[in-house]
């Protein structure tokens, strides 16, 4: 169990059972899945973290990531207009970009644009939040996928 709220949230300790390999080694996966994290500190500010998903050669059908735990999937348009001030996330969740780009804006001002395939963990459930915008004036969709 963790001693403090801070060391439950800090990077790389929520998924144990994906990092075995990787925390602390010098070796890198021949292919591992990029994805941005949004988490959140004590004093409640938001940040991005740069992470990155071992993935294992499973033979003809690829290279797969262990199995990650979820426990709901929506599927989410936002009008041309979205331009969402800043706000906590309603839960830990990934959230992956079907088409058109957003650019995401910590409470420490850090500003960042994403493109469609990408993917997000966003784990500011509470604190000062993010702000989030489209990069097109243009309906996007997008995957919530609940942890």
């Amino acid at each position: 169990m963790a001693a403090n709220a801070f060391e439950m949230r800090s990077p790389g300790n929520e998924y144990p059972h994906l990092w075995k390999h990787w925390i602390g080694s010098t070796k890198r996966f021949p292919h591992n899945m990029k994805i941005t994290k949004i988490y959140t500190d004590d004093l409640g500010d938001s940040f991005f973290q740069d992470i990155e998903i071992p993935l294992v050669e499973q033979g003809a059908i690829g290279f797969l990531s262990e199995n990650i735990a979820v426990t709901n999937l929506q599927i989410r348009k936002v009008r041309a207009d979205y331009d969402y001030d800043f706000h906590c996330a309603p839960q830990r969740q990934y959230i992956v970009l079907l088409d058109g780009g957003v650019e995401i804006e910590t409470s420490r001002g850090e500003r960042r644009k994403f493109q469609a395939g990408e993917i997000l963990l966003v784990e500011d459930t509470f604190g000062k939040g993010h702000r989030t915008k489209n990069l097109q004036k243009r309906e996007r969709t997008s995957l919530f996928i609940h942890i």
